[in-house]
């Protein structure tokens, strides 16, 4: 009588063990389980962000620069960098200070070669390219910090592509004048300095409304003061 009793009691004990074991395994519930994670609010670090966008060499002073590739590469890839998380960012930054040292070496084209002042602005770049790769050794790096030096590394790239344009819009300015003081034919090193701020204003007014966009034309310039005539005779 004990004995059956016994067994009686482990087929019990087995049975709830397995009806135990069945309700666990319906309560977790796939679908359920997947809206719970996505109600669990994401790290901060993989939230996306959208950053400023770099300024761009004008299109006319493309071909200016058409055979500096560690320029053009650098443009290509921050294309990266328009939206993105901080993981996203970070994972980048590596290869993007490498870039940024490779254009530091470079050998520029004459027009931007030995100007401190471009220069000036090819080393900020390059420091914030550090920086920014600095942070993937911070564990406790915030996504805040991320996105805030990422803005200065952006920042500093556009201020190198606003130089280029202040620097080829000056030649095209001097262009201007060479060639229309040249066409109408004054001796530009024989001219009092009232004509020559004259004949300047007015090529710089003409040069502005045209926005740099067309080529630089050869056009004759409005007649010139009769004194000046008479100077030259």
């Amino acid at each position: 009588m004990f004995i059956f009793t016994k067994i009686n009691f482990l087929n019990i004990l087995k049975y709830f063990y397995l009806l135990l074991v069945s309700i666990l395994i319906l309560s977790c519930d796939p679908k359920q389980e997947k809206e719970n994670r996505e109600d669990r609010p994401k790290p901060l670090l993989s939230i996306v962000h959208e950053y400023s966008s770099v300024k761009k060499v004008k299109p006319n002073f493309k071909q200016d620069i058409e055979g500096w590739k560690e320029l053009r590469t650098i443009e290509n890839f921050l294309g990266r960098f328009k939206k993105g998380s901080s993981y996203e960012i970070l994972s980048n930054a590596e290869e993007l200070k490498s870039l940024a040292k490779n254009l530091k070496d470079s050998i520029k084209p004459t027009l931007f070669n030995k100007k401190p002042s471009f220069d000036a602005r090819v080393n900020i770049f390059y420091n914030e390219t550090l920086r920014l790769a600095d942070m993937t050794s911070i564990p406790a790096i915030k996504a805040e910090e991320v996105n805030k030096q990422t803005e200065k590394t952006l920042d500093a790239f556009s201020a190198i592509n606003a130089k280029i344009n202040t620097i080829l819009s000056k030649k095209r300015f001097e262009e201007a004048i060479d060639v229309d003081v040249t066409f109408i034919g004054l001796d530009s090193t024989k001219m009092d300095s009232v004509s020559r701020r004259s004949v300047d204003e007015n090529i710089r007014n003409r040069f502005e409304e045209n926005g740099l966009k067309n080529d630089v034309k050869k056009k004759s310039l409005p007649k010139l003061d009769k004194n000046l005539k008479k100077k030259r005779q």
